[in-house]
C-alpha cells in the first residue's frame, strides 16, 4: 500500500545519488580555510563547465563562481552555497575524513575539516545545477549560481559583491535570492520558518594595556590579566541583568583570553576575543554599548595607563526570510515534503552573510535549513537524550543519504516555485 503522501514526493526530481556522493566525499576530504579555496572553486568550475551551459565567473571576490543559465524571459533566481572549512581537526572516523591542513592568515598550520557542512551545500547546488539544466524546457527564466567563499569569516559575500558581481561582471540582479544549510536535525527533512532565522554576530578583538613587571612586585605593574578578567564577569551581566527577558535575545561569549607567557611576569597587554549575537538592531546596538562601556570603565578601574582598543574583526548582519516568497515557499514545500517538512522553524543564534547577496540591491532572499542527522541516531537522541555533534564539532558528519537527495530537491523545488513555467503550488 502507498503512503499517502507518495504523490507529492513524486513532484521532486530524483538525483543519480551514487554520482553526488562521490563528489561529496571528495570535497568533504579536500576542505580549505575562509579565503583560501582554490582547489575547491576550481573543482566546482570543472563541474559546470563540463555541462558547456553555464556562462562562468571565476575569482570573484577571492575565490567566488558566479554561473549564470540564461533561459528566456521571467524571474532571474539566484541559488547560493558556501564553500569554506573550518579550522578544526577532524574526528569522525569516516573512512573520507579529512587529514588536510593549510596556514592560516597568521601563518600557522591548522587542520581543516568541513565541520559546518558547507560541502553538503557544494554538492547540493551542483546536483541541483544538473537537474535545472536538464529540464531547461519545463521553465523560462535566469538561474544564477553563487559559490562564496569566506563565510564562516563573515566577509566572503560582501567580498563578491565589491567585486562587481552585480555590476562589472554583469551578473544579472536577481529577483529573489535563496539558500539552505545543513543542520544537526533528522536527515531528510526540511525546516523553514518566518522573519529572523540567523542572528546578527558581531566579533572583537579587545585590548588591555597594562605596565608589565616581576610577579613579586605586582605594587610596581599594572595587571592586565586582572583587568581582563574583571571584564569577563562583568560582561554576562549584560544578558543576565540589562537585556529584558521578555522580548530581547543576546549571546555573550568570550571565547579567548591571551596575556603572559610565564608565571613570574606580570605581561604588559592582555587580548580578549569577544562574540555577541542578537536577533534584532535594536538590542544589538544596547549589547555592543553595553560591552564597550564596561570595557572602558574596568580599564580606568584598574588605573589603566592607556584606554583599551576594541576591533570589530568579523560581522553577520541578522538573516530575515521575506514574507511573501516565504509563504510561497512554504506551500512548496509541504507539497514536495509533506510530513517531513516543518513550517515552524525558530531560527537560531549561528549567523550567516548569505543576505547580503540580496540586501546589497534590494532583493528579497529566503533561507531555510535541512536536516543531516541519520534518523535512527535522531531517533535515539528523541528517545534518549544521546548527544548528537553539531555543526563546528570536530564529530560533525552529516549523513550523505538522504541529505544529499533532500538538499537538491529543496533548491530545485524553490527556484521551481519563482520561474516562469515552473511547478507552482497555490493550493
Amino acid at each position: 500500500m502507498s503512503h499517502p503522501d507518495d504523490h507529492q514526493r513524486r513532484k521532486l526530481p530524483q538525483f543519480d545519488f551514487d554520482k553526488y556522493e562521490s563528489l561529496y566525499k571528495d570535497f568533504h576530504s579536500n576542505p580549505e580555510l575562509s579565503g583560501q579555496e582554490a582547489a575547491t572553486a576550481a573543482r566546482v568550475a570543472q563541474h559546470l563547465r563540463s555541462s558547456n551551459a553555464y556562462t562562468i565567473h571565476e575569482k570573484i571576490g577571492g575565490h567566488g563562481i558566479a554561473a549564470i543559465l540564461a533561459n528566456g524571459p521571467g524571474t532571474t533566481v539566484l541559488l547560493r552555497a558556501d564553500m569554506d572549512g573550518l579550522p578544526v581537526l577532524e574526528q569522525t572516523d569516516l573512512p573520507y575524513a579529512s587529514k588536510a591542513t593549510q596556514r592560516d592568515k597568521n601563518g600557522i598550520t591548522q587542520p581543516v575539516m568541513h565541520a559546518c557542512g558547507h560541502d553538503i551545500h557544494i554538492v547540493s547546488l551542483l546536483a541541483a545545477a544538473d537537474h535545472l539544466l536538464a529540464v531547461r524546457d519545463s521553465w523560462s527564466g535566469t538561474l544564477v549560481l553563487v559559490f562564496q567563499p569566506a563565510e564562516e569569516s563573515g566577509k566572503g559575500a560582501q567580498a563578491m559583491v565589491d567585486d562587481g558581481l552585480y555590476t562589472t561582471l554583469g551578473v544579472p540582479i536577481p529577483d529573489v535570492v535563496l539558500g539552505q544549510h545543513v543542520l544537526a536535525f533528522r536527515a531528510g527533512t526540511v525546516a523553514l520558518g518566518h522573519g529572523v532565522v540567523f542572528s546578527a554576530g558581531d566579533s572583537f578583538k579587545i585590548t588591555f594595556f597594562g605596565r608589565g613587571g616581576h610577579g613579586s612586585a605586582p605594587q610596581d605593574s599594572i595587571d592586565p590579566v586582572v583587568m581582563a578578567a574583571s571584564v569577563v564577569i562583568r560582561l554576562q551581566t549584560i544578558v543576565s541583568r540589562e537585556i529584558d527577558p521578555r522580548d530581547e535575545v543576546a549571546v555573550v561569549t568570550v571565547g579567548s583570553i591571551k596575556a603572559g607567557e610565564t608565571e613570574n611576569i606580570i605581561p604588559a597587554h592582555a587580548t580578549m576575543l569577544v562574540n555577541i549575537r542578537t536577533l534584532d538592531e535594536k538590542t544589538r546596538g544596547r549589547v555592543l554599548a553595553s560591552m564597550e562601556r564596561i570595557v572602558k570603565a574596568e580599564a580606568n578601574a584598574s588605573g589603566a595607563l592607556k584606554e583599551p582598543t576594541i576591533e570589530q574583526i568579523s560581522g553577520f548582519p541578522i538573516t530575515r526570510n521575506d514574507p511573501e516568497c516565504t509563504d510561497r515557499l512554504m506551500k512548496t514545500f509541504k507539497n514536495g515534503f509533506a510530513e517531513d517538512f516543518d513550517p515552524n522553524y525558530r531560527g537560531n543564534m549561528a549567523s550567516e552573510d548569505f543576505s547580503i547577496l540580496a540586501t546589497a540591491v534590494g532583493k528579497p532572499s529566503v533561507y531555510w535549513v535541512i536536516g543531516g542527522v541519520d534518523p535512527d541516531v535522531w531517533d535515539d537522541h528523541v528517545k534518549n537524550g544521546t548527544y548528537i555533534p553539531g555543526n563546528h564539532s570536530p564529530f560533525f558528519a552529516p549523513v550523505a543519504k538522504p541529505t544529499l537527495i533532500v538538499g537538491p530537491q529543496a533548491l530545485c523545488a524553490a527556484a521551481m516555485e519563482f520561474f516562469d513555467g515552473g511547478d507552482h503550488h497555490d493550493s
